[in-house]
């Protein structure tokens, strides 16, 4: 199986580097002056060469969600006719707040296999040849494929049937992640990031089911995996963000200081519209969009505190 993996960022080309040791791999990338110290077997090059893509059996996309739609686009008038699609990116399209797969799916000839990878992978680890997990999901075929492809003794990948609630966890952790940075800059302690990665599990888990997800893909790796990987991690850029957020960072800045895109910034507002179209309340993910709008965090955190009292579930 060879791979074409789009965006030179962090993550497309440390999932590039991962690919690389089971077969031919080839990096799609804007600048290629950026990049260094990728394994051998990557084969560089752009997203304005002659057939940059190369024949790939799966086109591998790690580009910014809010880049997606365009780079489906591009993509989809280059693949191979049998190739399928591997979607990397955690996030909501900002443009309409649907799904990656959805915008994906758009673009590509009917029948096309796509799937979604995700779960605790921090690219700085996989870079590093640490060991780690993730979860394919969508197209049976691809996705058993793909496992087979890039199982190794650093990487494990599973299957999972539930496309939809894969997709979900990756958008709604990374907001998540955001309240658990604004809670390290305000100077809250593991009492309150505890409270936060659980009720947050919570909030993505009644999202997810109202849409239609199996409650048990936010139990797995997607789920609970991820988020703690992405609240509590040394590499998390949403995490970081959030603290940012709190020490006085405009938001339209956060970017800027990180270096790096956050993908949660850019998820909150369609991920609280979403609940309000299937009814549920995200109270964590409300005030991560209300102090990027401006509020003070430290008045988010009191307008969650006194929250009517409940029964948890």
């Amino acid at each position: 199986m060879r791979l074409a993996v789009l965006g030179g960022g962090s993550w497309g080309a440390a999932f590039a580097g991962l690919a690389s040791g089971a077969g031919p791999v080839t990096l799609v990338v804007r600048n290629p002056d950026r990049l260094a110290g990728l394994r051998d077997g990557v084969e560089v090059t752009t997203f304005d060469a002659d057939d940059p893509l190369g024949g790939a059996d799966v086109v591998a996309s790690a580009v910014p969600s809010r880049a997606t739609a365009e780079v489906a686009a591009w993509a989809a008038g280059r693949m191979e006719r049998d190739a399928g699609v591997l979607c990397l990116t955690k996030g909501l399209d900002p443009a309409s707040g649907r799904r990656l797969s959805g915008v994906w799916l758009d673009q590509l000839a009917p029948g096309t296999p796509y799937c979604a990878l995700t779960g605790p992978n921090h690219a700085e680890e996989i870079a590093e040849g640490q060991p780690s997990a993730a979860v394919i999901a969508g197209d049976d075929a691809l996705a058993h494929a793909l496992q087979a492809r890039l199982a190794s003794p650093v990487f494990r990948p599973y299957v999972n049937h539930d496309l939809l609630g894969v997709e979900l966890c990756g958008a709604a952790k990374n907001v998540i992640a955001v309240a658990s940075g604004m809670g390290e800059g305000i100077g809250l302690g593991d009492n309150a990031r505890a409270a936060v990665i659980t009720r947050g599990l919570a909030e993505m888990t009644r999202l997810g089911v109202a849409c239609g997800a199996d409650a048990d893909t936010f139990r797995g790796l997607a789920g609970v995996g991820d988020l703690v990987a992405t609240c509590l991690g040394r590499y998390s850029r949403n995490r970081r963000a959030g603290e940012l957020l709190a020490l006085g960072v405009a938001a339209a800045d956060l970017e800027r200081e990180l270096g790096q895109v956050a993908e949660g910034l850019w998820t909150a507002r369609n991920l609280v519209s979403l609940a309000a179209e299937v009814g549920v309340e995200l109270p964590i993910c409300a005030e991560v969009l209300a102090a990027l709008d401006g509020k003070d965090p430290r008045a988010c955190l009191h307008d969650l505190m006194t929250r009517e009292p409940r029964q948890e579930t």
